[in-house]
């Protein structure tokens, strides 16, 4: 038996909650789940229907780049995945273990608008007391270069720029291209993309009611934030 049998059991899960939870359709998407002992992850095989995916098709990649396992080619969006990894995961970010893109429908739209999402409710504060940031756009010399590792590179430059901690905002929009989130483990990164996908739904249709709408003011998003994540934490069961 594979000694990263559980890894890509991990990942192949988490990878079928994309179509199950309409983040993606047909190829569009993909999850990795990354394993802190062995230092590697695993990922979606690159243009395979979910619904032929098995758990055997699983690739297991280090952080070199390298396939330490499996016959099919990864993902395209693998180098991304593997800047990440290599920056936070190996930087102040440990508890980062699972990464996932999507090009879901309301994530990908307001990509497309190159917009940030504002906070405008209690839904968004409580899973991120700011605004879901989107990137800038590629430059011409970055997609000449590598464009999936230069994409990872403008994530982590767009964090650092902007001052933000990607454990407290685990989720943001590369423009003109989609959804990336990411979580302490590949199961929970596509639980963050979901609500991506749902906040940024709702934050259309508030615009839409009314185009003028300010963000929520700052005591209550701290309220919804800290209650949930802050030293009190109260929300859930102990």
């Amino acid at each position: 038996m594979s000694i990263y049998k559980s890894l890509k059991d991990e990942a192949f899960e988490a990878n079928m909650e994309i179509p199950a939870r309409n983040l993606a359709i047909y190829t569009w998407g993909n999850v990795s789940a990354f394993d802190s002992d062995k230092a590697v992850f695993a990922i979606k095989p690159s243009g395979v229907p979910y619904d032929k995916l098995k758990a055997d098709d699983i690739v297991v990649v280090d952080l070199e780049g390298k396939v330490v396992e499996g016959s099919l080619r990864y993902s395209s969006d693998t180098p991304t995945h593997l800047v990440l990894y290599k920056a936070w995961y190996q930087g102040e970010y440990p508890q980062i273990r699972g990464i996932t893109h999507t090009h879901s429908t309301f994530g990908v739209a307001w990509a497309q608008a190159h917009k940030s999402v504002p906070c405008y409710g209690t839904t968004h504060a409580d899973h991120g007391p700011e605004d879901i940031p989107c990137t800038e756009f590629m430059s011409a010399e970055m997609v000449k270069r590598n464009y999936e590792l230069e994409t990872g590179n403008l994530i982590v430059d767009t964090y650092k720029k902007l001052g933000k901690n990607p454990s407290h905002m685990p989720m943001c929009l590369v423009a003109g291209h989609g959804p990336f989130a990411w979580g302490n483990s590949a199961s929970n990164s596509v639980y963050n993309a979901a609500v991506l996908e749902e906040v940024c739904k709702m934050a259309y249709l508030t615009l839409q009611l009314n185009p003028a709408e300010q963000p929520l003011p700052e005591h209550i998003m701290m309220k919804h934030w800290e209650r949930k994540h802050g030293p009190g934490a109260y929300y859930g069961q102990k």
